[in-house]
């Protein structure tokens, strides 16, 4: 309540903070739900514009004043917040992908282990995991299937040949600006969009960087399906490497 009243006294005309991995969400909630414009950054773009401006010192009031003058030069664009619906199901999709990650680290550490209560441990700790996983599938199942947008996306993306529902309801999730933008754009957004790194004489391989890596890395394997099973990303792929592109170039681009 104090900040959105001193940003009402100042007549803020847009309010720029960081993205600090989710803690950031409640303020930004507050702002939006007041209607003053707000939009949060990614770190590493204000501290690559600190750099550019000579400020390499950090505290919060120089991190503060870094992100002012990024707002003002910049002007990055406000984007609308998802609503309650979709913030919680991005939130069971990013609850899944953290829970199989605890489970391959158990997997990897039962390889090393040969104490039978080691590995009584391990196997207890990897079944919990499990019924978790299909607790997590079956509710976001159930919020997917309650909704008639998101069933009709779901139904559209799973006609793709290789896209299942990892990869459809991770999409729906984490990359609801799907359908909205062009080609390049959603690329670019997805991490996909392959970066030119030319100076002068000196002409640098492209690359891709950046993006959401939750929607590029359910991508990648949806593309090594692809390139088995569709007809089109098959051809696509298998022309690319007839013209001679690496192998990575080419499911990048498939």
């Amino acid at each position: 309540d104090s900040l959105l009243a001193a940003l009402s006294e100042l007549g803020a005309d847009l309010v720029v903070l960081e993205a600090t991995g989710g803690l950031e969400r409640v303020v930004t909630a507050a702002l939006a739900g007041a209607q003053i414009p707000v939009v949060a950054v990614n770190p590493r773009q204000i501290r690559d514009f600190a750099r550019a401006t000579g400020q390499l010192a950090k505290t919060d009031a120089i991190d503060a004043a870094v992100i002012a003058r990024f707002g003002q030069a910049i002007r990055p664009a406000p984007r609308a917040l998802p609503d309650a619906a979709a913030q919680q199901l991005a939130e069971l999709v990013t609850r899944r992908r953290q829970v199989i990650d605890m489970a391959v680290a158990e997997r990897n550490r039962r390889r090393l282990v040969t104490a039978r209560p080691a590995l009584r441990s391990i196997d207890r700790v990897l079944k919990v995991l499990e019924a978790q996983l299909a607790d997590i599938d079956r509710e976001i199942g159930d919020r997917i299937h309650a909704s008639p947008a998101w069933r009709e996306a779901e139904d559209l993306l799973k006609s793709v040949p290789g896209v299942g529902d990892q990869t459809a309801r991770t999409l729906i999730a984490a990359l609801p600006e799907l359908g909205t933008l062009g080609r390049r754009q959603i690329a670019a957004l997805a991490g996909l969009a392959p970066f030119n790194r030319d100076s002068g004489q000196w002409r640098g391989r492209r690359s891709i960087t950046g993006g959401r890596a939750d929607v590029r890395s359910v991508l990648y394997m949806a593309a090594l399906a692809g390139i088995r099973f569709n007809p089109a990303l098959k051809a696509c792929y298998q022309r690319l490497r007839t013209a001679g592109k690496p192998a990575k170039v080419a499911l990048v681009a498939v």
